[in-house]
């Protein structure tokens, strides 16, 4: 475990850490994708070049989803928002639903630089979904007023991604700013390259992150703390960087 300001990282299994943790507000995650997002691989250009790379991790399965599913119910006191493909959605009501949380609506990310289907032979994928749910108590209330789940922003932010699947700052901002309040607990289990907790320091929410792989946790630690060298106004200056153990 690591603290960087109000950002906890843990290094492991979020199925084992998670249960440790105590209650949070909110948890914003980019899960694996569905296993049809990685039969059809993700395309890429490689020196201007479009080509397809094979995703280098696995899809999500049915007992994961539900286990994390499970598991947001008895901590989360607040929203639960998770990517997913088109093919997800109705994967994640059921598993959201089973488990007792108040499933809302999906959302959508549309792209407008995203990729072209390169072989012409139909539509280009140029969007990723999000589903939405209230795990907790009463009615849901957000931010946004009555405005749409539709978030418009390029995937390009004009800096290369350390992470294959890694979502726009701007994107993960808003999300943030919708669905929780200052000096909220955000919790997200599959941290990846640490963009949401990039996002919770600059807009001043604790976060927890946790990541599995060894290569992505070290990049999140990293990018987090550049995140509080340059933290916006409102947001306390981070204590300095401690290494702890986790006593599972």
């Amino acid at each position: 475990m690591i603290q960087i300001g109000d950002c906890t990282l843990y290094q492991g299994d979020c199925l084992e850490i998670m249960p440790t943790l105590g209650k949070v507000d909110a948890v914003v995650t980019d899960p694996p994708y569905e296993k049809e997002a990685h039969n059809t691989q993700r395309r890429v250009t490689r020196g201007g070049v479009p080509q397809t790379e094979a995703i280098p991790f696995p899809p999500i399965t049915e007992k994961t989803r539900q286990q994390i599913c499970h598991l947001v119910q008895k901590i989360c006191d607040g929203w639960f928002i998770a990517f997913c493909q088109t093919e997800g959605v109705a994967k994640w009501r059921d598993s959201i639903e089973e488990a007792g949380i108040k499933y809302k609506k999906p959302m959508i990310w549309v792209k407008p630089d995203g990729m072209p289907q390169f072989n012409g032979q139909g539509p280009g994928m140029g969007y990723e979904c999000m589903v939405s749910a209230w795990s907790g108590s009463g009615a849901s209330r957000w931010n946004g007023g009555g405005r749409h789940g539709v978030f418009t922003y390029p995937k390009g932010e004009g800096v290369k991604a350390s992470h294959e699947t890694q979502k726009p700052i701007k994107l993960i901002s808003q999300l943030i700013l919708l669905f929780t309040n200052h000096g909220h607990r955000v919790l997200d289990p599959f941290m990846g390259s640490g963009t949401t907790g990039v996002a919770c320091a600059k807009l001043g929410r604790k976060f927890i992150g946790i990541e599995l792989e060894p290569k992505y946790f070290d990049i999140a630690c990293q990018r987090i703390e550049d995140a509080y060298k340059q933290p916006d106004l409102f947001v306390e200056p981070p204590a300095k960087a401690v290494q702890g153990g986790l006593d599972l």
